[in-house]
């Protein structure tokens, strides 16, 4: 089953992206780097937990652009969109995607998405951005292959849609859980414009992407890192 849910623009993604998009996600997943996901046992289960613990939270979906902290930044707690549920989450287990994202932008920029018309990394938004965040768990080896059936799917998986299906392209993501809804599919916590929430959405959108990354010591920060 499909549910209709009202869309908000995910921060930097309000720019004409659809057809550059569809090119570059090929590319991407053929180029994949080997680097892999760190083992850990019970890692989907207490990022599912962290993802659940943010649902307790009241965000008002906010996507503008907001100068933070490196590393360790993160725009106010009751701000946030769809990727900051993803970055907190994660953040909870000492995984800071803000400093993995850049560090990884920094040296090899030219593999991630031109869509915003940027010359180098921004430490600001990078990590907020979902085709940034779809192309930084590839390259660390934790894409999976796309899947209809919720048995694919474990708790702490990320997982990234298209909102707007063959209309365009407005990205959204969300962390699966280790509760079960009514249709039997894991459920989700997303925020898409009324805060994190946890939800039987699963297969609500067309699925782009679908990883499972378990974290790793970010590096030391980069002398001048861009901000």
């Amino acid at each position: 089953r499909r549910r209709a849910i009202s869309a908000p623009q995910s921060p930097g993604e309000m720019a004409p992206m659809e057809r550059r998009f569809g090119v570059f996600s090929l590319a991407l997943f053929m180029a994949a780097t080997a680097l892999p996901a760190y083992a850990d046992s019970d890692f989907g289960k207490r990022l599912s937990e962290a993802a659940i613990e943010r649902t307790q939270h009241r965000v008002a979906y906010d996507p503008s652009y907001v100068i933070i902290p490196y590393p360790g930044g993160d725009v106010a707690d009751g701000r946030g969109v769809c990727s900051d549920v993803v970055i907190r989450s994660y953040r909870a287990l000492g995984v800071d995607l803000q400093q993995l994202v850049h560090e990884d932008m920094a040296a090899n920029f030219s593999v991630y998405p031109s869509l915003w018309g940027l010359s180098r990394p921004d430490t600001n938004i990078d990590h907020r951005r979902v085709p940034n965040l779809e192309t930084f768990f590839t390259r660390r080896g934790a894409r999976k292959a796309l899947s209809a059936s919720p048995k694919d799917f474990e708790p702490g998986d990320i997982v990234a849609w298209n909102l707007r299906g063959d209309a365009g392209f407005l990205p959204h993501i969300g962390v699966v859980t280790d509760r079960v809804g009514v249709s039997g599919w894991p459920l989700v916590v997303h925020n898409i414009g009324g805060g994190p929430k946890l939800e039987d959405v699963l297969f609500a959108w067309p699925m782009t992407g679908h990883y499972r990354y378990e974290g790793e010591p970010a590096p030391a920060a980069l002398p001048g890192a861009a901000r």
